[in-house]
């Protein structure tokens, strides 16, 4: 895979906006809703756009879906050869639930994505879940349709090709909904944008060829790309950078993203954890399930993808992304427990687990990101394996100054994306003292782990910014079944939420 095939490759189907079913359409895809529990409906009721089917051909419809017993419940998935009066081959009904969650953006995208992913093998889809949802809709067809087929053979290739089309049908294509179209467009290719970044294997994308993929999508959206190397981190003094990078042959990188808009009111800086693998160093992982620390660099594609995505928006905000890139290895070069490093800034770090080795690539790039002087700063990684056991593999951790985090996470629930606030409380701190240096990297227990994580990176965030720390350890990679609109791999969490926060910071300040 060069990396000329990030910028090349279609990340998802090409989708537009259509008023009818015409005769190229493979398949048509619907939304049914559940009968109501107070047993005013006794079957489910088809949610589809106005007009699209007349009475006779509506009724063959449910004649066709009373058939299979579909009952319209969320997740629910049901194909049948298209009745007569439908120009089309098969007929798919996506549940959407009661008529109360049809309403719901994030049901609608599962719904969609649940859709499309039944589809291997049709070319061009037609689709009606609604009036409502337009951009929902979009975004659950683009990213279920998501496939990261690199590294197959064109056979392996074949027997998994998503649709190439998908026509959201609409009563009219007015200038809104082409609008929200394009935007949800931009959101979902920037997700899927972060899905290639994580999907591909360290084999392939290790420090050095992350930054210069970094550097092509960042120079084709006209953004400002400066990459710090080996030697200009020595000579600037990023002592966790290059703690973590330096047991790997490959050395580690700095790159800074920048979108300036003119007159923007306010700036925003993006840090993103870039561990392209991660064998924990010294202080090894266990050998079970170590491959899917091919994820670990998922907070760095997450910003680059978001600040990309900010410039196609045209947000009327500046961002920078500061992106700091390492390979966690063992050997007679790596860092040991017990090592001290001095961070850029001058903070002394005492290393007492090398497997804690995100938060000291973080510190270095928040540090250099604060000199900047943003009104907002928000870090994100996958940064440790407490956020899972305390929130599971789904819900990121947001933490950081109150008020900021608050708005974050609600965010973040908007879009789907399910950010949870948390605290760090005040006597984790003690627990970070080290016995020879400013800090050490961990505490002494096992309580409270991803608290305590945000409470070291705190100490590097300057105290009159506005701060959100996103734990996404789990949400950044499905290592388990497909579900909704999100398959094996690389997620893209938080894109969704990084740029519903940047959009808010643009509009309200």
């Amino acid at each position: 895979m060069s990396s000329n095939d990030i910028l090349d490759r279609d990340r998802g189907p090409r989708i537009e906006l259509a008023t009818a079913l015409t005769k190229t359409d493979d398949a048509l895809v619907i939304g049914l809703i559940t009968a109501d529990s107070d047993g005013d409906e006794t079957e489910p009721t088809l949610l589809v756009t106005d007009d699209l089917l007349d009475d006779e051909t509506a009724e063959a419809v449910m004649h066709a879906l009373r058939a299979v017993a579909a009952t319209g419940k969320a997740g629910e998935v049901v194909t049948v050869p298209a009745p007569a009066g439908l120009p089309v081959r098969l007929l798919v009904a996506v549940g959407l639930g009661s008529a109360d969650d049809a309403d719901d953006a994030e049901n609608v995208r599962q719904a969609a994505g649940n859709a499309v992913r039944a589809l291997d093998g049709v070319d061009t889809v037609a689709a009606t879940l609604g009036a409502a949802n337009l951009s929902a809709a979009a975004e659950g067809f683009y990213l279920g349709a998501y496939r990261f087929d690199e590294f197959r053979s064109a056979k392996s290739r074949s027997d998994r090709r998503p649709p190439s089309q998908v026509s959201l049908l609409v009563s009219q294509k007015t200038k809104q909904a082409k609008a929200d179209l394009q935007h949800a467009l931009v959101v979902a290719d920037a997700v899927a944008l972060a899905r290639d970044f994580v999907n591909t294997p360290p084999s392939h994308l290790f420090p050095g060829e992350f930054a210069e993929r970094a550097k092509r999508v960042g120079a084709a959206a006209g953004l400002t790309v400066e990459i710090l190397d080996e030697q200009a981190l020595a000579d600037g003094g990023y002592g966790g950078i290059l703690g973590v990078g330096q047991g790997s042959s490959r050395p580690p990188r700095l790159v800074r993203l920048s979108y300036a808009p003119s007159g923007a009111a306010k700036t925003v800086a993006l840090v993103g954890k870039g561990v392209t693998f991660d064998t924990g160093g010294i202080s090894i992982k266990p050998a079970a399930g170590m491959e899917q620390m091919t994820s670990d660099m998922g907070g760095a594609a997450a910003v680059i993808a978001t600040v990309v995505a900010a410039a196609e928006l045209g947000l009327d905000v500046a961002v920078t992304a500061t992106v700091p890139m390492a390979e966690n290895m063992p050997s007679s070069t790596a860092q040991r427990p017990g090592d001290v490093l001095t961070q850029y800034g001058g903070t002394t770090v005492e290393v007492l687990n090398t497997d804690a080795e995100g938060r000291l690539i973080l510190a270095d790039a928040i540090v250099r990101a604060c000199e900047d002087e943003p009104d907002y700063l928000i870090d994100t990684a996958t940064l440790t394996g407490a956020q899972m056991v305390a929130l599971g593999t789904r819900t990121p951790g947001v933490l950081g100054t109150d008020e900021f985090r608050d708005r974050v996470a609600a965010l973040s629930q908007g879009v789907g994306e399910h950010g949870w606030p948390m605290p760090m409380p005040a006597e984790l701190r003690a627990d970070l003292n080290s016995r020879v240096a400013d800090l050490a990297n961990v505490t002494n227990h096992r309580w409270g782990g991803m608290l305590s994580a945000a409470m070291f990176l705190k100490e590097f965030v300057a105290d009159d910014i506005g701060w959100a720390h996103i734990d996404v350890a789990g949400p950044a990679f499905n290592a388990g079944g497909p579900f909704g609109y999100t398959g094996k791999g690389g997620t893209g969490v938080p894109v969704r939420t990084l740029i519903a926060v940047l959009e808010d910071i643009a509009t309200a300040g």
